[in-house]
């Protein structure tokens, strides 16, 4: 997939491939050298070589043993900005605390993030289960609590272009197989105003979201609440979803403080 977009005439400019190198490094494969790189892309040699000392006199990238380059500290620095200017992770700020005290569960905020969602901030709960979504991390679009709940807020165009793009991802996750089925359950999760899913990407582990909406009433991202589905009780979701919209909505508000003089737009999706 990767060699896919690096080659794909959508980013056929320098700037966009040299930065979709960074794409390659992951917990996986977390070290490249510039002749791994070429190999895999099939890019030329000179093209790799301006592009790592390019990522590299920027501090994208660092030397390691044999050649190698792993992720740099520039991205932690960018990272610390983030974290100070971010609006979406500033809201989050006592809100998501006060959640965890009052549901006992782990809380997760996430953004919309082109065709998938990422975590900006999470706040665990004693005994969380392991490996919950945490910050950086993107899950795919139609799996997950976090993930559905922003579905049934997308502009209608982008709504059918979604569709359209993803039919088959839909279909699997049990969004509806032509359009009409998955128009009405996007319906079904607006009416709610929160979505509830259990062990779609850990066994066991049930998600319950509410929607994060920018001034402009756009949809961002989702609060949520995240814990082992046996230490839920029935008759608990209704109040639990409750506190969770109530608390989605406290962040909607703050957003709408913190991005006053420029609102913040979510990103685009197709």
């Amino acid at each position: 997939m990767a060699k896919a977009l690096l080659t794909s005439p959508a980013t056929d400019n320098s700037l966009t491939r040299m930065l979709e190198l960074l794409d390659l490094f992951t917990p996986a494969a977390p070290y490249w050298s510039a002749d791994a790189l070429i190999r895999f892309t099939g890019a030329s040699r000179a093209t790799i070589y301006r592009h790592v000392r390019a990522l590299h006199d920027a501090g994208f990238i660092r030397p390691v043993a044999n050649g190698n380059y792993t992720i740099g500290p520039r991205v932690i620095e960018l990272d610390r900005q983030l974290r100070q200017t971010d609006p979406l992770y500033i809201a989050g700020e006592g809100v998501m605390k006060k959640l965890v005290a009052a549901t006992g569960h782990s809380v997760l905020l996430c953004a919309l993030f082109s065709d998938s969602v990422m975590c900006v901030r999470e706040e665990l709960a004693e005994k969380s289960p392991p490996n919950l979504l945490s910050r950086g991390q993107k899950r795919p679009l139609f799996t997950g609590a976090a993930s559905k709940i922003m579905l049934p807020y997308l502009p209608p165009h982008q709504m059918r272009g979604v569709y359209a793009k993803h039919k088959k991802a839909i279909a699997t996750a049990g969004l509806g197989s032509d359009w009409t089925a998955f128009r009405d359950a996007l319906t079904q999760m607006r009416k709610a105003g929160y979505v509830s899913t259990v062990g779609e990407f850990n066994a066991g582990v049930l998600g319950l979201s509410a929607p994060v909406f920018n001034r402009s009433g756009q949809i961002l991202g989702s609060l949520g609440i995240a814990d082992a589905e046996s230490r839920f009780k029935k008759a608990d979701m209704a109040a639990l979803a409750a506190t969770v919209v109530d608390a989605a909505n406290a962040i909607t508000m703050r957003i709408g403080v913190l991005a006053s003089d420029l609102d913040f737009p979510p990103r685009a999706i197709g």
